[in-house]
Protein backbone atom coordinates (compact mmCIF):
# COMPACT_ATOMS: atom_id res chain seq x y z
CA UNK A 1 0.00 0.00 0.00
CA UNK A 2 0.86 3.50 -0.23
CA UNK A 3 3.08 5.13 2.40
CA UNK A 4 1.58 7.63 4.89
CA UNK A 5 2.90 11.95 4.94
CA UNK A 6 3.61 12.72 7.91
CA UNK A 7 3.61 16.34 9.41
CA UNK A 8 5.69 17.32 13.12
CA UNK A 9 4.25 19.61 15.17
CA UNK A 10 4.66 22.92 13.26
CA UNK A 11 2.95 21.43 10.40
CA UNK A 12 6.52 20.93 8.67
CA UNK A 13 6.35 18.24 5.81
CA UNK A 14 8.83 14.95 6.80
CA UNK A 15 9.43 11.69 4.58
CA UNK A 16 6.65 9.55 4.26
CA UNK A 17 6.25 6.86 6.37
CA UNK A 18 5.41 2.67 6.11
CA UNK A 19 1.73 1.59 6.89
CA UNK A 20 2.80 -0.05 10.23
CA UNK A 21 5.33 3.10 11.51
CA UNK A 22 2.17 5.18 11.44
CA UNK A 23 0.23 2.47 13.33
CA UNK A 24 2.98 2.32 15.97
CA UNK A 25 3.25 5.92 16.38
CA UNK A 26 -0.73 6.44 16.98
CA UNK A 27 -0.80 3.21 19.27
CA UNK A 28 1.86 4.67 21.30
CA UNK A 29 0.05 7.94 21.48
CA UNK A 30 3.37 9.92 19.78
CA UNK A 31 1.05 11.31 16.81
CA UNK A 32 -2.53 11.55 15.84
CA UNK A 33 -4.30 12.02 12.51
CA UNK A 34 -4.21 15.27 11.01
CA UNK A 35 -6.26 14.21 7.74
CA UNK A 36 -8.29 11.33 6.63
CA UNK A 37 -7.24 11.61 2.64
CA UNK A 38 -4.76 11.64 1.65
CA UNK A 39 -4.23 9.40 5.21
CA UNK A 40 -1.95 11.93 7.22
CA UNK A 41 -0.26 12.05 10.65
CA UNK A 42 1.07 14.87 12.68
CA UNK A 43 3.36 13.97 15.64
CA UNK A 44 3.44 16.46 18.74
CA UNK A 45 7.24 17.21 19.04
CA UNK A 46 9.08 18.62 16.57
CA UNK A 47 11.54 18.07 14.40
CA UNK A 48 14.68 19.70 13.86
CA UNK A 49 17.26 19.75 10.94
CA UNK A 50 15.00 16.47 9.68
CA UNK A 51 16.34 15.51 5.99
CA UNK A 52 13.45 15.48 3.88
CA UNK A 53 14.35 13.38 0.45
CA UNK A 54 13.09 15.41 -2.59
CA UNK A 55 9.52 13.80 -3.93
CA UNK A 56 8.32 14.31 -7.77
CA UNK A 57 4.69 14.57 -8.92
CA UNK A 58 4.09 12.14 -11.66
CA UNK A 59 0.63 12.89 -13.97
CA UNK A 60 -0.67 10.56 -16.30
CA UNK A 61 -4.00 12.84 -18.02
CA UNK A 62 -6.91 11.01 -19.33
CA UNK A 63 -10.36 12.00 -20.74
CA UNK A 64 -12.15 10.24 -17.83
CA UNK A 65 -9.33 9.47 -15.30
CA UNK A 66 -5.68 10.87 -14.29
CA UNK A 67 -2.98 9.30 -12.75
CA UNK A 68 -0.88 10.60 -10.31
CA UNK A 69 2.02 9.61 -8.29
CA UNK A 70 4.80 11.04 -6.13
CA UNK A 71 7.91 8.79 -6.61
CA UNK A 72 10.98 9.94 -4.72
CA UNK A 73 13.69 11.51 -6.46
CA UNK A 74 16.48 9.65 -5.20
CA UNK A 75 15.68 6.11 -4.56
CA UNK A 76 12.65 6.00 -8.02
CA UNK A 77 10.61 4.80 -5.25
CA UNK A 78 6.69 5.05 -6.26
CA UNK A 79 5.67 6.68 -2.63
CA UNK A 80 1.66 7.29 -3.23
CA UNK A 81 -0.59 6.73 -5.88
CA UNK A 82 -4.04 7.79 -6.80
CA UNK A 83 -6.61 7.71 -9.69
CA UNK A 84 -8.79 10.40 -10.16
CA UNK A 85 -11.81 10.56 -11.65
CA UNK A 86 -13.46 13.80 -13.66
CA UNK A 87 -16.82 15.05 -13.71
CA UNK A 88 -16.69 16.85 -17.21
CA UNK A 89 -18.59 14.25 -18.85
CA UNK A 90 -21.43 14.81 -16.03
CA UNK A 91 -21.38 18.42 -16.18
CA UNK A 92 -21.70 17.63 -19.87
CA UNK A 93 -24.63 15.91 -19.42
CA UNK A 94 -26.24 18.11 -16.73
CA UNK A 95 -25.74 21.31 -19.63
CA UNK A 96 -27.72 19.13 -22.20
CA UNK A 97 -30.48 17.88 -19.57
CA UNK A 98 -30.64 21.85 -18.66
CA UNK A 99 -30.93 23.02 -22.31
CA UNK A 100 -33.82 20.24 -22.95
CA UNK A 101 -35.91 21.46 -19.75
CA UNK A 102 -35.82 24.66 -21.12
CA UNK A 103 -36.96 24.26 -24.61
CA UNK A 104 -39.84 22.23 -22.91
CA UNK A 105 -40.43 25.18 -21.02
CA UNK A 106 -40.30 27.98 -24.09
CA UNK A 107 -42.62 25.03 -26.41
CA UNK A 108 -45.49 24.90 -23.36
CA UNK A 109 -45.44 28.79 -23.43
CA UNK A 110 -44.56 28.98 -19.51
CA UNK A 111 -42.34 31.29 -17.40
CA UNK A 112 -38.80 30.03 -17.77
CA UNK A 113 -35.24 31.54 -17.83
CA UNK A 114 -34.08 33.57 -21.03
CA UNK A 115 -30.99 31.30 -22.92
CA UNK A 116 -27.72 33.25 -22.22
CA UNK A 117 -25.12 32.74 -24.96
CA UNK A 118 -22.22 35.05 -23.81
CA UNK A 119 -21.18 32.65 -20.89
CA UNK A 120 -21.01 29.78 -22.68
CA UNK A 121 -17.29 30.80 -24.21
CA UNK A 122 -14.01 29.21 -22.65
CA UNK A 123 -11.28 31.57 -21.02
CA UNK A 124 -8.55 31.66 -23.57
CA UNK A 125 -5.62 31.02 -21.01
CA UNK A 126 -6.61 27.91 -19.94
CA UNK A 127 -3.79 25.45 -19.84
CA UNK A 128 -4.00 21.53 -18.42
CA UNK A 129 -1.54 20.38 -15.84
CA UNK A 130 2.52 20.15 -16.61
CA UNK A 131 3.03 16.94 -17.97
CA UNK A 132 6.74 16.87 -17.33
CA UNK A 133 7.19 13.19 -16.69
CA UNK A 134 4.48 10.52 -16.77
CA UNK A 135 4.88 7.48 -14.83
CA UNK A 136 6.37 4.84 -16.61
CA UNK A 137 6.19 1.31 -13.54
CA UNK A 138 4.08 1.30 -10.79
CA UNK A 139 4.67 -1.34 -8.34
CA UNK A 140 1.96 -3.87 -7.84
CA UNK A 141 1.91 -3.41 -4.41
CA UNK A 142 1.56 -0.24 -3.98
CA UNK A 143 -2.63 0.14 -3.99
CA UNK A 144 -3.75 3.61 -5.34
CA UNK A 145 -6.00 5.68 -3.41
CA UNK A 146 -9.66 5.93 -5.54
CA UNK A 147 -10.30 9.94 -5.77
CA UNK A 148 -13.91 10.71 -7.77
CA UNK A 149 -15.00 14.86 -8.46
CA UNK A 150 -18.59 15.09 -6.47
CA UNK A 151 -18.71 18.88 -6.99
CA UNK A 152 -20.04 21.22 -4.42
CA UNK A 153 -23.73 20.58 -4.69
CA UNK A 154 -26.11 22.27 -6.70
CA UNK A 155 -28.13 25.73 -6.85
CA UNK A 156 -31.42 24.25 -7.97
CA UNK A 157 -33.94 25.83 -6.03
CA UNK A 158 -36.34 22.61 -6.77
CA UNK A 159 -35.81 19.02 -7.92
CA UNK A 160 -37.83 18.26 -11.11
CA UNK A 161 -39.34 14.77 -12.22
CA UNK A 162 -38.45 13.78 -15.95
CA UNK A 163 -41.10 16.55 -17.70
CA UNK A 164 -39.22 19.44 -15.67
CA UNK A 165 -42.28 19.47 -13.33
CA UNK A 166 -40.99 20.98 -9.72
CA UNK A 167 -41.65 17.81 -7.44
CA UNK A 168 -39.88 19.12 -4.35
CA UNK A 169 -38.13 21.81 -2.47
CA UNK A 170 -34.43 22.36 -1.62
CA UNK A 171 -33.10 23.66 1.34
CA UNK A 172 -30.57 26.16 0.91
CA UNK A 173 -29.28 25.85 4.21
CA UNK A 174 -25.80 22.69 3.81
CA UNK A 175 -25.26 22.88 7.77
CA UNK A 176 -27.20 20.82 10.14
CA UNK A 177 -26.57 19.42 13.73
CA UNK A 178 -22.20 20.66 12.71
CA UNK A 179 -22.16 18.55 9.45
CA UNK A 180 -22.25 19.82 5.89
CA UNK A 181 -23.71 18.03 2.97
CA UNK A 182 -20.84 16.09 1.34
CA UNK A 183 -18.84 15.68 4.55
CA UNK A 184 -16.97 12.09 4.78
CA UNK A 185 -18.38 10.61 8.41
CA UNK A 186 -18.61 7.69 10.29
CA UNK A 187 -21.19 6.36 11.90
CA UNK A 188 -21.25 3.15 14.39
CA UNK A 189 -25.21 2.34 15.49
CA UNK A 190 -25.16 0.98 18.64
CA UNK A 191 -28.74 0.00 18.60
CA UNK A 192 -31.97 -0.57 16.38
CA UNK A 193 -32.36 -1.85 13.00
CA UNK A 194 -29.80 0.02 11.23
CA UNK A 195 -27.13 -0.96 13.72
CA UNK A 196 -23.22 -1.63 12.01
CA UNK A 197 -20.81 0.90 11.11
CA UNK A 198 -21.18 3.04 8.43
CA UNK A 199 -18.03 5.04 6.47
CA UNK A 200 -19.31 7.79 3.34
CA UNK A 201 -20.41 11.09 2.30
CA UNK A 202 -23.34 12.79 4.18
CA UNK A 203 -26.88 14.14 2.75
CA UNK A 204 -27.59 16.00 5.84
CA UNK A 205 -31.38 16.62 6.65
CA UNK A 206 -32.66 19.82 9.68
CA UNK A 207 -34.40 16.86 11.63
CA UNK A 208 -30.77 15.60 12.17
CA UNK A 209 -31.57 12.09 10.00
CA UNK A 210 -28.63 11.76 7.73
CA UNK A 211 -28.39 9.42 4.91
CA UNK A 212 -25.13 8.25 4.19
CA UNK A 213 -23.89 7.00 0.78
CA UNK A 214 -21.37 4.17 1.25
CA UNK A 215 -19.85 1.74 -0.97
CA UNK A 216 -22.58 -0.86 -0.51
CA UNK A 217 -25.58 1.47 -1.44
CA UNK A 218 -27.44 4.19 0.59
CA UNK A 219 -28.27 4.13 3.99
CA UNK A 220 -31.58 6.15 4.98
CA UNK A 221 -32.30 7.64 9.09
CA UNK A 222 -28.74 7.56 10.52
CA UNK A 223 -29.38 9.73 13.75
CA UNK A 224 -26.63 12.46 13.72
CA UNK A 225 -25.43 11.62 17.36
CA UNK A 226 -24.03 8.52 16.11
CA UNK A 227 -21.54 10.24 14.06
CA UNK A 228 -18.51 11.59 14.14
CA UNK A 229 -16.09 13.48 10.93
CA UNK A 230 -13.46 11.91 8.99
CA UNK A 231 -12.82 14.27 6.32
CA UNK A 232 -14.39 17.70 5.56
CA UNK A 233 -15.92 18.25 2.54
CA UNK A 234 -13.84 19.27 -0.52
CA UNK A 235 -15.83 18.30 -3.58
CA UNK A 236 -14.26 15.04 -3.88
CA UNK A 237 -14.94 10.99 -2.82
CA UNK A 238 -12.58 8.74 -1.74
CA UNK A 239 -12.28 5.16 -1.52
CA UNK A 240 -9.23 2.56 -1.32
Amino acid sequence: MSKVFVLDTNKQPLNPIHPGRAGMLLSHGKAAIFRGYPFTLILKQQISNAKVEPLRVKIDPGAKTSGLALVNDITGEVVWVAELQHRGFQIRDALTSCCQLRRSCRNRKIRYCQARFLNRTCSKGWLPPSLNSRVANILTWVKPLLIAAKGHGTRQQCRTDKWGFPVRYCCRTKFHKGFQMGDIFKAVVTSGKKMGTYVGRVATRATGSFNISTKDGIVQGISHKYCTHIHKKDGYSYAQ
